[in-house]
């Protein structure tokens, strides 16, 4: 954990030492390591027995939370709108 830390304070450093200048390839080389760490991500996680046997399960929960999540967004956004309609004197609609 530690050399995380450090890696990520030395390139703040850099980033700090270097921010006069305008560098172009930056944005496009975080983009290509971020697909590299996604492409690497699934190759560990196509090696573990125990992940691939309980993909099924771990499909429905995921199917479960998402839908979970959205329908609870639904009725607070609706509750905040009526709530908040309320507060400045209109009907609601």
């Amino acid at each position: 954990m530690l050399k995380v830390v450090a890696i990520m304070l030395s390139g703040m450093a850099v980033g700090f030492l270097m921010r006069k200048r305008r560098l172009r390839v930056v944005p496009h080389a975080v983009t290509v390591l971020i697909w590299l760490l996604l492409f690497f991500l699934g190759v560990e996680v196509g090696e573990n027995p125990q992940v691939i046997q309980g993909i099924s399960h771990l499909g429905v929960e995921a199917l479960w939370l998402s839908l979970s999540g959205l329908v609870g967004t639904i009725a607070f956004s609706w509750a905040l709108w009526k709530w908040v309609s309320r507060q400045k004197g209109g009907d609601g609609k």
